[in-house]
């Protein structure tokens, strides 16, 4: 192994097995990777309003005035009726979100790729007290049809009851939802009964490539509730959950607390999200990063057609911002001497490369350059 690489060899918040290279705190050089939009900083916009409302005494619990602004923010995007709860992390937003509008003998249909289902350790099972069922896609998307064939047991004591169906926006895999397909998922689970949950860990950034607003991927096809993001798109850390039925989550005040995601200092989570979302922060950064994520896989698919590495393909059509490519594991290797990245879980020989609000085409020709093996121009603007 190059003695300038760490190894990781367990997933870890989401990011499966990747080798990474080592990052001295001391230098000036602070590499950007491709390993996840997590890894990003925080948007200096972010970071500008944190220390904006690092004045003075207020409030605690939600009784400032950042986050009376949150709310209407949270309306002007989802409707006057949206009721928004500030979190600290994406998981705990997801199981909240979906233990306060079910019961407890509740099962959640969602993709077998679904972060609620694959990457959080069991946490809806195991704090939420909710059954989930995870099935598969070929594409990370639900479709009536899917979740028609996951629905087994309505009624019967033994099985846990199928109440909620459970969308990424956009999917795991990175393809995004159109408001027709999530219209039609919303309209098929509330004939059966069951309310419509958005993981929207990256909503902006379906929003962003489908040249729509956050309400029209929503409120307007008829989702029940959302875990919106935050920290994916420059946030230093902070997540919420909006309510747009009013007849679910009407205990989430309680539940907030219980599950450990009530913030104190809530102007601080608060001032974070006004950033991103009382504005077009939100929009341009997603914009920025999907568009990273089409000019790698517009490049690596110029070092496929011009036969430069056989067997490297671009293989999920690129709509937010990420890119799955099968990729050689010599390969693979040796752009790891420079850059991180995941090994997909979901299928041997596919790595996943993620953009971020600061990715930047310099950087998009160095990966490209480094997969190539060579100093050529593939990707340069």
């Amino acid at each position: 192994m190059n003695e300038d690489t760490q190894t990781t060899a367990q997933p870890s918040g989401g990011e499966p097995v990747t080798t990474t290279p080592a990052v001295d705190p001391n230098s000036e050089a602070h590499p950007r990777n491709f390993g996840s939009d997590n890894w990003a900083g925080a948007h200096p916009e972010v970071i500008a309003a944190i220390a904006e409302a690092n004045v003075g005494h207020t409030p605690g619990y939600g009784g400032d005035p950042w986050t009376a602004r949150f709310h209407e923010v949270m309306k002007g995007h989802f409707g006057p009726e949206a009721q928004a709860f500030p979190v600290f992390n994406g998981t705990g937003a997801n199981v909240l979100a979906l233990q306060s509008a079910l019961p407890r003998w509740a099962a959640v249909i969602t993709a077998e790729s679904a972060h609620i289902n694959y990457d959080e350790t069991g946490a809806p099972e195991k704090v939420g007290g909710l059954k989930i069922i995870g099935a598969p896609t070929p594409d990370g998307k639900l479709t009536p049809e899917i979740i028609e064939g996951a629905v087994l047991g309505r009624g019967n004591e033994h099985n846990a009851q199928p109440l909620a169906v459970s969308i990424s926006e956009s999917t795991e895999w990175g393809t995004s939802y159109t408001p027709a397909e999530i219209a039609q998922i919303a309209d098929f689970a509330h004939d059966q009964g069951m309310i419509v949950h958005v993981d929207g860990s990256r909503l902006g950034n379906a929003a962003a490539y489908l040249d729509t607003e956050l309400g029209s991927l929503t409120t307007a096809t008829g989702v029940d509730i959302i875990s919106l993001g935050g920290t994916k798109n420059g946030l230093l850390g902070a997540e919420a959950i909006v309510v747009l039925n009013p007849q679910i989550g009407q205990g989430m005040r309680f539940l907030r607390k219980m599950n450990l995601q009530l913030a104190s200092k809530m102007r601080f989570l608060s001032a974070q999200l006004n950033a991103l979302y009382d504005g077009d922060l939100w929009r341009t950064s997603a914009n920025h990063a999907n568009a990273m994520a089409q000019r790698l896989a517009e490049s690596l698919a110029e070092v496929e057609a011009a036969g430069r590495i056989p067997g490297l393909s671009v293989v999920q059509k690129v709509e937010s911002n990420v890119v799955f490519v099968r990729m050689p594991a010599e390969v693979a290797a040796r752009a790891r001497q420079r850059f991180a990245f995941a090994d997909w879980p979901m299928e041997r020989g596919i790595v996943r490369l993620m953009c971020a609000f600061d990715t930047t085409d310099e950087d998009v020709a160095a990966l490209v350059a480094a997969i190539a093996g060579s100093t050529s121009s593939f990707g340069r603007p």
